[in-house]
């Protein structure tokens, strides 16, 4: 990477990665701004999201044109207000529009949207993003340049929707060495051997970030957010969640597990092998201390650490046809579920059933698969919630005080179960209590003398 005007001529230390309500229209993309401007000094690489709601409507667009309708002027639209509000000029992204436009096109003609062809299509978020946001910082006397991330070496199984990274051998870092000025990345995307665009799977940017940290060495990845760092719960639900000023690697991993949208439930990897510190950052408060991620926190803790939920959760039972084996009847179930790639949690395993809570679109599908291996039923409107906190300390105790607290308010849990490695006590209750669930259990662990 290089770049005089900007001081910056031995590799980055630091990787900077916004989200997509971070770099959601003009007024977030100044703040953007003057973020990276306060951190030039540790020659920063940014990696971008595509603007809010991009993505979505990208994957709207790619499946209408499949349909037959192949309109992207909306997406245009939003960009080139989004340059006018800057300052900037509003021709910018007009080649990268196009080839939006002529692939949508060609999609209506086939009539199909392969999954190679939808992650094409969503690439654009974050490729337009990224212009936008070394637009911005250029303007702003910052020099900055967009790189796309699949140019410069993120290479990827050909998992289209969900790809994985492969190992990097410097390429990454010997392609932004060139780079003048600041590199702004594409978050979300890589390319696999055969040169094809594919995608991270949904908050992939995270696991961007925390891949291109290790390829350049970084000192630390920081994830800006619009909240201030990891909270003990949900500040949407629970008006007294406090930041958590230091977390385990662990910790976070099962927060995520849980539904946590702070980070994504891969990202952190890289950087734990690796040892890279993770920061949670607030881009509206940046002066704000926000979360430090590392390997272990060191001294005295409480026994609940966090609390976290997935809402939007079905439980679906199976129960065996009794002369099939146990082993042979959970073997089966189990590799049903690889095969879909459906993501469950908690599970609860009996002598001739399981129970396993899936977010509700993937219950359909689910029980009509496991039709064939036993008597189906499934709960709707439900959601989960998970309590993360120190494995010894809840084994001797923290599992009863959990459901004392629900069971005292009259609270109905199912598919309740402490995780394998004691560190979760994990459960599903019907979505209409999920509030006061995780306010009650709050209250109890956070707020009340101990």
């Amino acid at each position: 990477m290089a770049g005089e005007a900007a001081g910056l001529h031995d590799p980055p230390v630091i990787v900077m990665k916004f989200g997509g309500t971070s770099v959601g229209g003009a007024a977030a993309v100044r703040q953007v701004v003057e973020v990276v401007r306060g951190q030039l000094d540790r020659q920063p690489v940014v990696v971008v999201s595509a603007h809010a709601g991009v993505t979505d409507a990208l994957a709207a667009a790619a499946h209408a044109a499949a349909e037959g309708d192949a309109d992207t002027d909306a997406i245009a639209a939003r960009h080139r207000a989004i340059l006018r509000d800057l300052g900037l000029d509003e021709e910018l992204l007009d080649p990268l529009l196009a080839e939006l436009r002529d692939l949508a096109r060609g999609v209506r003609l086939v009539g199909v949207a392969s999954p190679k062809v939808v992650d094409a299509m969503l690439s654009y978020g974050e490729r337009l993003s990224a212009r936008v946001v070394a637009a911005a910082l250029s303007s702003s006397g910052v020099p900055a340049a967009a790189v796309d991330a699949f140019t410069a070496g993120l290479r990827t199984d050909s998992s289209f929707g969900r790809a994985r990274p492969l190992p990097d051998d410097g390429r990454f870092r010997r392609h932004l060495e060139r780079v003048q000025g600041v590199p702004v990345v594409t978050g979300f995307l890589g390319a696999d051997e055969h040169g094809d665009i594919t995608t991270l799977g949904r908050n992939g940017s995270d696991y961007s970030a925390a891949w291109i940290g290790v390829a350049i060495a970084a000192d630390e990845i920081q994830i800006w957010k619009d909240v201030d760092g990891v909270h003990t719960a949900d500040p949407r639900l629970v008006d007294e969640a406090k930041p958590i000023r230091r977390m385990s690697f662990a910790d976070v991993a099962d927060l995520a597990s849980f539904g946590s949208r702070v980070l994504h439930p891969a990202a952190m990897v890289p950087a734990m092998q690796n040892g890279i510190p993770l920061k949670v950052r607030n881009t509206l408060q940046p002066e704000a201390p926000g979360t430090t991620i590392v390997g272990e926190v060191e001294g005295p803790r409480s026994a609940v650490h966090a609390i976290a939920h997935r809402d939007g959760a079905a439980l679906v039972t199976v129960r065996s046809h009794r002369m099939v084996p146990q082993h042979a009847f959970l073997g089966r179930v189990f590799w049903l579920l690889a095969d879909m790639g459906c993501d469950v949690g908690p599970v609860a395993v009996g002598e001739a059933a399981v129970t396993i809570a899936v977010a509700a679109g993937m219950a359909d599908a689910l029980c009509e698969r496991f039709a064939g291996l036993g008597e189906v039923s499934r709960v709707d409107d439900c959601a989960v919630v998970g309590v993360i906190g120190d494995p010894a300390r809840l084994e001797r105790g923290g599992t009863a005080d959990v459901l004392t607290v629900l069971s005292d308010a009259g609270i109905a849990v199912r598919c309740a179960g402490l995780g394998a490695l004691g560190s979760t006590v994990a459960f599903a209750v019907d979505a209409a209590r999920l509030a006061d669930t995780v306010r009650l259990l709050h209250r109890r662990f956070f707020c009340e003398t101990r």
